[in-house]
C-alpha cells in the first residue's frame, strides 16, 4: 500500500469514527511513542475534533513513560519499552490521567536502527483500552523505511479504535 493509499485509509477511518464518537457522546486520546504525535495530528487534521478528541501525551523516552504515564519502571526494564505489557501500562494510565472515555497506546521500533532479533525493525505494539477497562494489546511487524513504519502504525492504532468504538 502506498504512502497516499494509507493516508486515505486513516482518513476515511477517523471521518467514521469521529462520526461514532460524536454520536455516542465519547471521547479519544492517544499514548504514542514511536508515532511521535502522528495520530493525534491526524486527528487535528479534522475540522471539529474538539468534539472527540481530548489528548495525546508523547512519551518517547522511558522516563516519560514513567513520570506522564505512570509506567512501571521494573516492567520497563524486564520487558522493554516495545512490549506488551508496557502499552497496557501505557493505555491505562493515559485514560488515569486525561477525560477520554476510549485510548489508544503505540510503542514499536521504526528504524533504520534500533532493531534486534527478537524486536526487528518494524515491531510496533498498539494497546487499546475503553474507560479505564484494558480491552487487548497486538504486536505487529510492519515492513519499510521508518516512516512508512510509523504511517502503518497510526493507520492500525486508529482502525482498532474504530473497532471498539462499533462494539
Amino acid at each position: 500500500m502506498t504512502q497516499h493509499d494509507l493516508e486515505n485509509e486513516i482518513a476515511v477511518t477517523l471521518y467514521e469514527l469521529a462520526k461514532l464518537l460524536v454520536d455516542t457522546g465519547q471521547r479519544i486520546a492517544s499514548a504514542e511513542s514511536c508515532t511521535g504525535g502522528w495520530i493525534a495530528k491526524s486527528i487535528t487534521d479534522i475540522d471539529g475534533c474538539s468534539q472527540w478528541f481530548d489528548s495525546a501525551i508523547v512519551t518517547y523516552s522511558n522516563d516519560a513513560k514513567v513520570n506522564l504515564l505512570g509506567v512501571s519502571p521494573q516492567i520497563l526494564d524486564v520487558h522493554g519499552a516495545v512490549s506488551q505489557p508496557v502499552v497496557k501500562e501505557m493505555v491505562l494510565g493515559l485514560l488515569d490521567r486525561c477525560s477520554a472515555n476510549v485510548g489508544v497506546s503505540v510503542s514499536g521500533i521504526a528504524g533504520p536502527a534500533g532493531g534486534s532479533s527478537d524486536k526487528p525493525v518494524g515491531t510496533v505494539w498498539i494497546a487499546w483500552a475503553n474507560a479505564g477497562i484494558f480491552i487487548e494489546a497486538v504486536r505487529y511487524q510492519f515492513k519499510g523505511d521508518r516512516k512508512q513504519v510509523r504511517l502503518q502504525a497510526v493507520n492500525a492504532a486508529l482502525k482498532g479504535v474504530l473497532r471498539i468504538v462499533q462494539q
